[in-house]
């Protein structure tokens, strides 16, 4: 008897052991009836990649448990028996990753935990056990980890004035339903909704940028950035000149055209007001050896394949002395002795001529000053050439000389005559009175023809001398013949006096044709 008892012992135990088991396996379940288990906490988890995980069970051996470990069928192809599951702990895909801390007092706890995770980390990780007579557990399901991405969505071009949507997605579902930040440029966006879908109305060149979003609580863990680009014709065009500042005859000036525009601007024209056709193409205008038929108003016009858009003009003012100096003379015509006449001076300067100087030859000192010289009163000692001097701060400018060239009129004589008065009788009852006034006029005119060699044959009352290039022989004018037309004329007035009560007044005109002569000594 005492070499069979402890045999009908063992025995026992293993059918106690083999009915624990087909419990078990006919239930498919890593559970028996208070015999070995393993209860995992969570069936399916889904975690942010590149944060870190705890996946936990509880476990009971029927008998004492000598070791236990977490694997992952996924990782089989590294075992050295496919039959057997190795430890994560030394699989070298998890190095430095994992760690298995397992409770031993009271209920018997294990947790496996995975830091840094990987999308490759995503798989179902089983819990075994190992008592002195079999290895529990590792044939029964375990808990399904997925790994995934905070990812957005969002177009990446869009026109200005659309809508657009940006949704912050993953591959599962994360427990508990998170909240999401929002991020523009790397920087938080304020007032903006934790939900995982925002909208932009009515977008605008302002809404351009970089956008990404995570969940609350992981902000180091956030989505890849994607870039909303938002196209747009050109705005903001402007002009610059350069350099600043005066800009003098001969000189040089670089017009710039700017504009704000999605795709860049990809034509510029040049324009200046009041000419219709364009004067250049490119984003530069360079203007070299300036004149001054330059000065006006520049404008650019900006195009790209959204739009165009002018900008505002900018002024180029060139600078220049007096130019073009010239003297009008008003009344123009016949100058007689006892009239007036005025003298204007004009020039082309910019900026404006601040002061007007007047000359007559053989007068060493300026005679006048202002743009208007008046004389009146004329005699004959004001014969002459006249000239004006413009000044501005840029320079000097003499206008030519004005000669009096066809004639001036002498004195007109008037001789009034009473040449006859007489008594008529008419062979009748009424008596009249005739009386004949007559009046002689005698107007000398003298003509003076002058000669030079810069004579203007053209001009019917002035010749005009360039006093910057006058030669020698303009000091000296040759007088060719001084000769007269005596001009006279008989006007005669008869006055008829009928009874001494009624006169009528008769014209009567005698006409003298012109008689040229020589002057007068």
């Amino acid at each position: 008897m005492k070499t069979v008892t402890p045999v009908l012992l063992k025995v026992m135990r293993i059918s106690t052991l083999l009915h624990c088991v087909s419990v078990n396996l006919v239930h498919h379940v890593n559970t028996g009836q208070d015999c070995n288990r393993v209860t995992y906490t969570k069936r399916r988890i889904c975690v942010l990649k590149g944060s870190s995980v705890d996946i936990s069970c509880t476990y009971v051996g029927y008998y004492s448990v000598r070791s236990s470990l977490w694997f992952s069928p996924k990782q089989s192809g590294r075992w050295r028996d496919k039959l057997k599951p190795e430890d994560l702990t030394t699989d070298p895909g998890y190095a430095g990753r994992v760690k298995n801390k397992n409770e031993k007092s009271g209920k018997k706890g294990s947790t496996l935990r995975i830091t840094d995770l990987r999308e490759e980390d995503s798989a179902e990780y089983r819990f075994t056990f190992k008592t002195y007579y079999l290895e529990w557990g590792h044939d029964f399901p375990g808990t399904t980890l997925t790994v995934t991405d905070v990812v957005l969505e969002m177009p990446t071009s869009v026109s200005e004035g659309n809508r657009v949507t940006l949704t912050c997605t993953t591959n599962c579902s994360l427990d508990p339903n998170p909240e999401y930040s929002w991020y523009k440029n790397g920087q938080p966006i304020e007032n903006t909704n934790t939900n995982s879908t925002v909208h932009i109305l009515s977008v605008s060149s302002e809404d351009a940028g970089r956008y990404s979003c995570g969940v609350k609580g992981h902000e180091t863990l956030l989505s890849p950035e994607k870039t909303l680009d938002v196209t747009y014709g050109p705005k903001y065009t402007s002009v610059s000149l350069s350099p600043s500042g005066e800009i003098v005859v001969g000189s040089s000036v670089t017009l710039t055209c700017s504009s704000d525009a999605n795709p860049p601007v990809n034509k510029y024209t040049w324009y200046k007001k009041t000419v219709t056709s364009p004067k250049a193409s490119g984003q530069n205008y360079n203007i070299t050896n300036i004149r001054p038929e330059d000065s006006g108003e520049y404008y650019c016009e900006a195009e790209n394949k959204y739009g165009r858009l002018n900008s505002f003009s900018v002024s180029v003012d060139v600078h220049y002395g007096p130019r073009n100096t010239s003297v009008l003379i008003s009344p123009s015509g016949e100058i007689v002795v006892g009239s007036s006449v005025t003298l204007t001076c004009s020039s082309d300067a910019n900026p404006p001529v601040d002061k007007y100087i007047w000359y007559k030859k053989t007068v060493t000192s300026p005679i006048a000053s202002g743009q208007s010289y008046s004389i009146t009163n004329i005699t004959s000692e004001d014969s002459g050439e006249y000239y004006c001097e413009a000044h501005n701060r840029k320079g000097t400018n003499n206008s030519t000389a004005l000669i009096h060239r066809r004639q001036w009129t002498g004195e007109a004589v008037r001789i009034d005559y009473y040449i006859l008065k007489s008594w008529v009788m008419f062979h009748s009852t009424l008596f009249l009175t005739l009386s004949l006034l007559c009046s002689f006029t005698l107007a000398l005119t003298f003509s003076l023809p002058l000669q030079s060699v810069h004579s203007d044959p053209d001009s019917d009352t002035y010749t005009t001398l360039n006093m910057k290039t006058r030669s020698p022989e303009y000091d000296t004018l040759v007088v060719n013949t001084l000769s007269c037309i005596i001009n006279m004329s008989l006007s005669c007035e008869i006055l008829m006096t009928e009874n001494k009560h009624n006169t009528h007044i008769l014209p009567l005109y005698i006409y003298l044709p012109p008689s040229p002569t020589e002057c007068p000594s």
